[in-house]
């Protein structure tokens, strides 16, 4: 492939300045060398609320969650006061106060995670989409202390042993945050793993989480974020189940009060054009958000790098499309379902669609399109590469033995009964209505990092052949109905005829006819 000559490079560079420049309306920075100064990287800002250049003002609170960096930089903070609207950004750690603060009048915004709206239900919408967690936060088994745990299956037969011998477990993360949210999908989403059977301890941070994890000898597991993750991961603990793992469970969202959508819609449109903008931005620069990371947090090149490999932020198009094709109602709903089954809140009893609006992030959306769709006209490749586009990702190939033999994470909860007419291979009962809920439950989990074994057994009776061959046909049986579903996980299925009776069971007792759905790692 010939070299691109210099004039090529100039004109590419213009193109890719010219594009910076429209997304962020004009607020670029030139350095004295003319090219493109980095942008957010500063540390917090006071707030700009008073500011004499303000016409009007908006009080927002979060905490110090590197997803909400780009409030806190001084960049995003300077835009918005070109804009006549004076920003004033405060911590707020308790969610609870958060939204209340929202329902008394004391603050116009609020950013949090979905799940902590749907728990708190503060009385305003949604008005923008900030990120998902792709990875950026785990739990992790204390295999470095305890050697044999490797998945929920270990963490199931040591924590019975140390009940039996009256030890206490534990299991520590950060109270009030994605950590705990992500404990409780592991614990409504496996039958192997009971957080009652657990004494739960809340730190106020992953630091001290991360801390306890290694120093006090009753912590079998925690949940960390990162760079803790990769911390742990390198002194030998092991993910059993990671954000990458279930990559749409945790989303954080923008929140305006329903009196600032009242009495303040032009600061409220102001603010998230202005946030917009910004990300939108980062379409042309990657580095653009691992370096406001990095300053924000107080970070290291590689700790920021870790950090925002773990996080997804959504540009305007992104979010517009979450809000307008139902994806985003859509995880309401299984987030609703999850907080129901934890008994943390009531499930959804109203549309989705009620609790948000696309009619600030909708006008800015069009635009950015229409400036990309201008741009592939004459350079598609430029276009897709500002669209952040990439083609999916291909599953790899993986075959039935490989599956077979990979790493267990747990046994996945059934919601109902997959049973068998006697001596055969037919589906019986409501065993169907319990797959589809069953494939809806895999759908969660990333086809990228989780495959899905279907185990078959048999009680003890007639002869072990027989009963290997019979557990087999009905693995693959519910295999198949899975398939029907258009999954797009590998599965594979495995009968283990009357090999592995119930712990405390009679082996010939017909509850050990069952159907076991094992999830396994193929990924990282």
């Amino acid at each position: 492939m010939a070299k691109k000559k210099n004039s090529d490079v100039v004109a590419l560079s213009g193109a890719l300045f010219i594009t910076v420049a429209m997304l962020l309306g004009g607020g670029v920075l030139l350095s004295q060398a003319g090219g493109l100064k980095a942008f957010g990287n500063s540390t917090a800002v006071q707030s700009t609320a008073r500011d004499p250049r303000a016409k009007t003002s908006l009080a927002a609170l979060g905490d110090t969650f590197s997803g909400y960096s780009t409030l806190r930089s001084e960049a995003f903070q300077s835009d918005l006061l070109e804009r006549g609207v004076g920003l004033a950004y405060g911590d707020e750690f308790d969610q609870k106060l958060r939204a209340d603060a929202i329902n008394r009048g004391e603050t116009d915004l609020m950013v949090t995670s979905l799940d902590q709206f749907l728990t708190h239900r503060p009385e305003g919408k949604i008005v923008g989409l900030i990120d998902r967690t792709v990875g950026a936060d785990a739990v992790l088994l204390n295999s470095q202390r305890f050697s044999q745990l490797q998945s929920l299956i270990d963490l199931e037969a040591l924590v019975a042993q140390r009940q039996s011998q009256g030890k206490t477990n534990k299991i520590v993360f950060a109270g009030d945050t994605p950590s705990e949210f992500l404990a409780l999908v592991l614990d409504t989403s496996f039958d192997n793993f009971n957080l009652s059977n657990f004494e739960v301890v809340k730190v106020a941070d992953a630091v001290k989480a991360w801390k306890q994890f290694q120093t006090d000898p009753d912590v079998l597991m925690s949940v960390l974020w990162e760079p803790f993750v990769t911390e742990a991961v390198n002194q030998g603990n092991t993910v059993v189940l990671s954000s990458a793992d279930v990559p749409k469970v945790i989303v954080d969202v923008i929140v305006a009060s329903d009196r600032s959508l009242a009495e303040k819609p032009e600061a409220v449109q102001q603010f998230v054009e202005a946030y917009y903008r910004r990300i939108d931005a980062s379409m042309q620069d990657p580095g653009l958000l691992t370096r406001q990371i990095a300053l924000d947090g107080d970070l290291d090149a590689a700790q920021a790098q870790s950090v925002a490999q773990g996080i997804q932020f959504f540009t305007s198009t992104e979010a517009q499309d979450w809000m307008e094709s139902g994806q985003l109602e859509k995880r309401m709903q299984a987030i609703s379902g999850i907080l129901a089954l934890a008994g943390r809140a009531q499930p959804l009893t109203e549309p989705g669609s009620e609790l948000f609006t696309d009619e600030f992030v909708a006008p800015l959306a069009a635009q950015t399109e229409a400036l990309l769709t201008a741009i592939a006209a004459d350079n598609p490749e430029l276009a897709q590469q500002l669209k952040k586009q990439a083609k999916p990702a291909v599953l790899k190939t993986v075959s039935s033995q490989q599956i077979n033999q990979a790493n267990p994470i747990g046994h996945l909860n059934i919601k109902g009964e997959v049973t068998f007419n006697s001596g055969s291979a037919t589906l019986a009962g409501e065993s169907q209505r319990a797959l589809q809920q069953l494939a809806t439950e895999i759908s969660e989990f990333s086809p990228n990092t989780v495959a899905v074994k279907i185990q078959g057994h048999t009680s003890r009776s007639g002869s072990a052949a027989l009963n290997q061959t019979l557990s087999q046909k009905r693995a693959a049986v519910v295999v198949d109905y899975l398939k029907e579903q258009q999954l797009p996980h590998h599965l594979a299925a495995e009968g283990l005829g009357f090999s592995n009776p119930l712990p405390a069971i009679d082996p010939a007792s017909p509850l050990n006819q069952r159907t076991v759905i094992r999830l396994v790692r193929i990924g990282g």
